[in-house]
C-alpha cells in the first residue's frame, strides 16, 4: 500500500462528499471508510495511521476507518449501509465486485473527479494490469489500493530430477509451459501421479488463473461483464 495512494483517494472522496448538497458545504466533512483485513499484519494499525496523517494535512476533514471483516462481509456491510441511505464515502472491496457495484447504483467512477493535470497523471501512474478490472464502459471505478500479487514457489529437488535448473525459475510464459511439462509424471496406466503446475482451487482462483492469462493477452471477460472467453485459443 502506498501513503500517496491512500491520501489522494481519500482526496476525491472528499470532494465527492462536499458536493452532496450546498447546505452542508461549510460544515467539516466526515468520511467513513470501511476495509477488510485478508492477511496477516497490524492491518488496522497501518490504516489509522494514514487516516492521521491525510487528517493532520486536511483539518477541515474528519476519516473514520472502519474494519468491516472479510472482503465478503465488507460487500454485505457496504451494500447495506448503501441501502439503508448511510453508506461509507469510500471502501476497499473486491475488483470482482465492480458490476454488482455499478448495477445497484452504490458508486460514482473516478473520472468525474480527476480534473487537474496532476490528478489525471496520478490515474495514469498504476499498471495497466490493476487498472484493468476496476474499468468498464471508458470509466474508472476504483484505485488500486491494496493489491496482492501472486508469488510462485517451486520446488528445487524436483526440478533437479526433471534436469531443470534448481535456481531458476520460469520467467516467460514458454518457459512455464516447457517446465511444467517436464515436471509432469504419469504412471503406466496413464494417470497423472505429478503435476507440473498446482494452481489452488481455494480463496480465490480467478483471480489466480489471471496471473497466467493477462500475461498473455488472455483477458477472461469482456469490458462489459457479459460475456466470458475461457474457450479463447489465448
Amino acid at each position: 500500500m502506498r501513503r500517496n495512494t491512500f491520501v489522494q483517494t481519500l482526496a476525491a472522496t472528499a470532494l465527492l462528499s462536499s458536493l452532496t448538497g450546498f447546505a452542508q458545504a461549510q460544515a467539516p466533512v466526515d468520511l467513513q471508510f470501511y476495509y477488510p483485513v485478508a492477511v496477516g499484519g497490524p492491518i488496522a494499525k497501518t490504516i489509522d495511521g494514514f487516516a492521521e496523517g491525510f487528517m493532520k494535512e486536511n483539518p477541515g476533514i474528519k476519516v473514520t476507518p472502519i474494519y468491516a471483516g472479510t472482503y465478503q462481509e465488507t460487500i454485505v456491510k457496504a451494500l447495506t449501509a448503501h441501502k439503508s441511505g448511510t453508506p461509507p464515502v469510500t471502501s476497499v472491496l473486491l475488483s470482482t465486485d465492480m458490476f454488482t457495484l455499478i448495477d445497484e447504483d452504490a458508486i460514482v467512477p473516478f473520472d468525474n473527479f480527476a480534473k487537474t493535470p496532476e490528478d489525471k497523471a496520478w490515474m495514469a501512474s498504476f499498471y495497466k494490469a490493476f487498472m484493468a478490472n476496476s474499468q468498464t464502459g471508458g470509466k474508472t471505478w476504483g484505485i488500486p489500493f491494496q493489491r496482492s500479487t501472486v508469488v510462485m514457489y517451486w520446488n528445487k529437488e524436483l526440478f533437479k530430477e526433471a534436469g531443470l535448473d534448481p535456481n531458476k525459475a520460469p520467467t516467460t510464459w514458454a518457459e512455464l509451459k516447457d517446465a511444467a511439462t517436464k515436471l509432469t509424471k504419469k504412471d503406466a496406466s496413464g494417470k497423472t501421479t505429478q503435476f507440473g503446475v498446482q494452481i489452488p482451487s481455494s480463496g480465490f482462483p480467478y483471480w489466480l488463473f489471471q496471473t497466467l492469462t493477462t500475461p498473455n493477452d488472455a483477458i477472461l471477460a469482456n469490458d462489459a461483464g457479459t460475456q466470458v472467453k475461457f474457450d479463447d485459443p489465448k
